[in-house]
């Protein structure tokens, strides 16, 4: 029997909530609004983080205090550079350019807020890409996949392909770890 508490998701990510299901966490959506531009000189970790907490206890907030609140965050980082959504296709295109045949971070972080505390974690999985030819940048961006997601491509779907291996959280990469979230979950005071 699942013993974790009811709470509120700061977030719009079908992804994530799709995987707090598999965790059979009972929750409702809380719509927020948090600034996600990266400050200067901000470490891509700190920036990740930051924007975790900050929606989670924007949403704890709202919610005046009523349930713990999720929230999460997913950054791709390469030579130090965060990738975010691409605006476009050359930038979708730019940005498999970066990351084909090569190394990269995906960072996601989870916070969870309440009255009395917030409590965070930070995950971080390196993941290989393959070459990439131009006219796969091309046919990948038609498929619409790429629009909504950091560095431009979602491993659980078709944009998998690119990825000749990982380290780390698979579940982190798609947007939300699972084991940590029910950690953090389980260990709320």
């Amino acid at each position: 029997m699942n013993h974790l508490p009811a709470i509120l998701l700061a977030s719009k990510s079908p992804r994530r909530q799709e995987l707090l299901t598999q965790l059979e966490v009972t929750f409702e959506l809380i719509a927020i609004d948090v600034d996600e531009t990266i400050m200067p000189n901000e470490a891509a970790a700190d920036y990740v983080l930051r924007l975790a907490r900050e929606k989670a206890q924007a949403g704890a907030q709202q919610a005046n205090y009523t349930r713990p609140v999720l929230g999460a965050d997913t950054i791709v980082v390469i030579d130090g550079k965060v990738l975010g959504k691409p605006k476009n296709q050359p930038d979708a295109a730019a940005m498999l350019t970066v990351l084909s045949g090569r190394s990269h971070q995906v960072m996601t972080s989870i916070a969870i807020a309440t009255e009395q505390q917030t409590v965070s974690d930070l995950i971080t999985t390196d993941v290989v890409f393959r070459t990439i030819s131009d006219d796969e940048k091309a046919a990948y961006w038609h498929t619409g996949e790429p629009c909504d997601k950091a560095g431009g491509y979602g491993i659980q779907g078709i944009g998998g392909k690119f990825i000749e291996r990982i380290n780390g959280s698979y579940y982190a990469v798609v947007g939300l770890p699972l084991m940590e979230t029910e950690q953090l979950l389980a260990n709320l005071k």
